[in-house]
């Protein structure tokens, strides 16, 4: 194809029909517009669905993806606009991948994040390779965030809605692999317009809940699923304050979290205590005033740098990062310590800030992500 070619949608300098292009469905609204809209401009659309964890199981779930009757959504809608559809099985991939290393994490006190490591591992790595042995041009997927080109290349970039966005859960993306991604939906202003898109090509999932909960943890009940992916787990102990003098005692570590004030057991007391430390080999659940959850500085590792220039010789930068997905980002300073290790200093002090959380980085100036780590104890 000529170079002269005007570029694509999707940014090739070819015919839509001549672009080959893998959409990762999850049986979701998101995905299934992305889908649709790019079958309807003409491109040579392929679905692929993962299923990620067992059929019976999922199929009572709601709000859930990639299982059950996502999978046949997702299928329906492959129908509907006349594109091929597979699914794989990766139940053994995700498990090893995401669940072990789930519940793995939170029996040592921490508070992980399955779904940054979903995309990491499994969606924009495996999948991603799957689009590459099909000779797909690229992979697109319905996350809510902005692909764009700058002066050095691919940008990461937060989506237009602040409300949908979801760079902090694909802060891990590589540059490798956003050379290969494209997300269609990150301009769009509002979820409404995407609804409305479903509704125009006439997809079933148009008016289809949003996922809440993780995936493989229903109702958000976390130590249930532990309890049932490692038994035995949930052994006894007491509930102690800073000085260590028992005030309560607890059935199991893994159902606490850094920042918990209620379902305690330790009412008549004059202040109110918060949960802000977990100590797993002492077996005890140390609470405190809640001042004592505020902090400015936290470690992090396994760093994901995508901003420009080298990050251990750039030396310490201000940037503006998010501790946890729900908040805004917050001004910070970045100071890195090896390739892969660094600290962030925050310029104001959060309250539970957990180990096993992600510490996602942004441009102060701009909605560009610089990427992210892992949020750890420290030395």
């Amino acid at each position: 194809m000529s170079l002269d070619h005007p570029l694509n949608s999707l940014g090739f300098a070819k015919p839509p029909a001549q672009t080959r292009v893998v959409v990762a469905m999850s049986g979701g609204v998101d995905s299934s517009v992305v889908a649709a809209q790019l079958a309807s401009e003409g491109y040579d659309v392929v679905g692929v669905t993962l299923q990620l964890y067992d059929h019976g199981a999922a199929l009572a779930k709601k709000g859930a993806c990639c299982a059950g009757r996502d999978i046949q959504d997702a299928a329906r809608v492959a129908e509907t606009m006349g594109f091929p559809h597979y699914v794989l099985d990766y139940e053994n991939t995700f498990r090893e991948a995401v669940i072990d290393e789930f519940a793995d994490s939170y029996l040592g006190g921490a508070t992980p994040v399955p779904c940054i490591r979903c995309n990491e591992r499994v969606k924009f790595k495996d999948l991603l390779a799957t689009a590459k042995d099909l000779d797909a041009d690229c992979m697109a997927t319905g996350h809510y965030i902005q692909r764009k080109m700058g002066a050095q290349g691919a940008e990461l970039h937060a989506a237009a809605d602040s409300q949908r966005d979801q760079s902090y859960f694909l802060f891990s993306t590589t540059e490798e692999q956003l050379n290969y991604l494209r997300f269609p939906l990150g301009h769009l202003s509002t979820k409404a317009e995407t609804r409305a898109l479903a509704a125009q090509f006439g997809l079933t999932v148009a008016d289809k809940p949003d996922s809440q909960d993780i995936c493989f943890v229903p109702n958000g009940d976390y130590a249930a699923v532990i309890k049932k992916l490692r038994p035995g787990a949930a052994v006894p102990g007491d509930i102690v304050d800073t000085e260590g003098r028992v005030l309560g005692h607890h059935d199991g570590v893994i159902h606490y979290t850094i920042g918990q004030r209620r379902g305690l057991g330790i009412g008549g007391l004059v202040d109110p205590l918060y949960v802000v430390k977990l100590d797993v080999d002492a077996r005890q659940v140390v609470v405190g005033p809640k001042a004592m959850l505020a902090t400015r500085r936290v470690p992090l590792r396994e760093i994901n740098w995508l901003g420009d220039g080298d990050f251990l010789t750039g030396g310490a930068r201000q940037i503006a990062v998010k501790v946890r997905s729900t908040k805004p980002p917050t001004d910070a300073i970045l100071r890195p310590i090896s390739a892969t290790e660094a600290e962030v200093e925050l310029l104001a002090a959060e309250e539970g800030v957990s180990p096993g959380q992600a510490c996602v980085f942004y441009d102060p100036d701009s909605s560009r992500v610089l990427g992210g780590g892992w949020i750890w104890r420290g030395r």
